[in-house]
């Protein structure tokens, strides 16, 4: 335990520590939930690049998580109990479970921004300086994984959920796929299955032609694959030869 200096004016003091302290109780009782939330997207990340960069802010918010629940108990002498019965809701997307996150991540600086003014000078002020800062640097990488995932180079066809398909030209629809084409060859070079990818992406293409947009059919597929729908896309993806 670290040495608490006394405070100028006590009744002053107690007021802000003790809501610093109630705001750390708060940041760690979802653990569980935030869990499962890395979880999925850990899961619908589209190559490994994606994967690792998520599995690193996961694991540096494991590490906030200890060092939030060291402070609380150095200053209470308990432990924070986290909630019990934690529900998880899946956002409607891969991305706009990247678009959550991020803004997840700006909200808590605020947050940790106040929880540090409230702390006793020391220690415990450069532990949570410690933290804001990976908040800030994890926010950044949301940000990039964002813009990976929007397409924003490519024309607006791609970006258009309602477009009318139906008068494309040949070439429209090349533009129109290139997403999957992208993604099939950065999980190419991931040294996946090649039968599983054919698999993958054709009945991507399938769904496109259907009138899912491409990022849409992907996580169509993806989501058979994870929940057992398709045993044999499951299957492939193993690199297992089946009849």
């Amino acid at each position: 335990m670290y040495f608490i200096p006394k405070p100028d004016n006590p009744i002053i003091y107690d007021l802000q520590l003790q809501a610093a302290l109630e705001n750390i109780k708060e940041a760690v009782q979802s653990e569980r939930e935030d869990e499962l939330f890395y979880e999925y997207l850990i899961g619908m990340a589209p190559i490994r690049e994606e994967k690792d960069i998520i599995i690193s802010i996961r694991d540096d918010e494991r590490r906030h998580n200890k060092i939030f629940r060291k402070i609380y108990m150095d200053f209470t002498g308990k432990e924070v109990q986290a909630f019990g019965g934690e529900t998880f809701q899946k956002p409607s997307s891969y991305i706009d479970g990247i678009k959550k996150a991020l803004f997840g991540e700006l909200r808590a600086v605020e947050k940790y921004r106040t929880i540090k003014r409230s702390l006793p000078i020391g220690p415990y002020r450069d532990m949570v300086s410690d933290i804001i800062t990976d908040e800030i640097k994890n926010s950044s990488k949301y940000n990039y994984l964002f813009t990976l995932n929007s397409n924003v180079n490519i024309s607006d066809i791609n970006r258009s959920p309602g477009q009318d398909t139906s008068k494309f030209t040949p070439d429209d629809w090349v533009r129109y796929i290139t997403p999957l084409v992208t993604r099939a060859l950065a999980e190419a070079k991931e040294g996946i299955n090649p039968e599983h990818l054919y698999q993958e992406f054709i009945l991507s293409g399938v769904l496109v032609g259907l009138g899912k947009t491409p990022q849409e059919a992907i996580e169509q597929v993806e989501q058979w694959e994870r929940d057992g729908t398709s045993q044999l896309l499951a299957k492939s993806k193993m690199g297992r030869n089946f009849n």
